[in-house]
């Protein structure tokens, strides 16, 4: 499988991707736990079937010190016993804020309401973001068709 577009050798693309991409190092020296942030960009990259993004993230949590019990379990965050209350308001609200289009209204409040109950603004300015910035890469290499499994860790960043 081959993607598309190269969009790191297309100038147009790779112009705008390089802006775009600036926003992960920023999120990483946030004060939104790194854990967190792994969980986070899996599952978004799981519910929007991105397997370059899935391959990525969970070799760079793997590489981060996440077990492979809890990355096995992300799909199925609400049965696992094996997340914080904190990591659960933030996967509820990865897959509300993931899945936006599905739920007219948008994210319920309540699922807002837990998360703020476990992260402060800034953090939770931060998971916003960070969602929104997974969801945009997602479908950038689902658009494109980009190939998953020749991740190594660190080779984008």
């Amino acid at each position: 499988m081959h993607a598309r577009m190269n969009i790191f050798e297309n100038p147009a693309a790779a112009k705008i991707v390089k802006q775009i991409a600036v926003v992960g190092p920023m999120l990483a020296n946030s004060t939104l736990p790194t854990a967190t942030r792994h969980l986070v960009e899996i599952r978004a990259s799981q519910i929007n079937g991105c397997g370059a993004c899935t391959d990525m993230h969970t070799k760079e949590a793997a590489h981060a010190g996440e077990t492979a019990l809890r990355l096995n379990l992300i799909a199925a965050w609400r049965e696992a016993t094996v997340f914080t209350d904190a990591e659960r308001a933030a996967l509820e609200l990865t897959e509300q804020g993931t899945r936006i289009a599905d739920a007219a209204g948008g994210v319920p409040d309540e699922v807002w309401e837990n998360a703020a109950k476990h992260f402060d603004e800034d953090q939770l300015a931060n998971l916003v973001m960070l969602i929104s910035l997974i969801n945009a890469f997602n479908r950038m290499n689902v658009i494109l068709k980009q190939p998953a499994g020749h991740y190594r860790v660190g080779m984008l960043g």
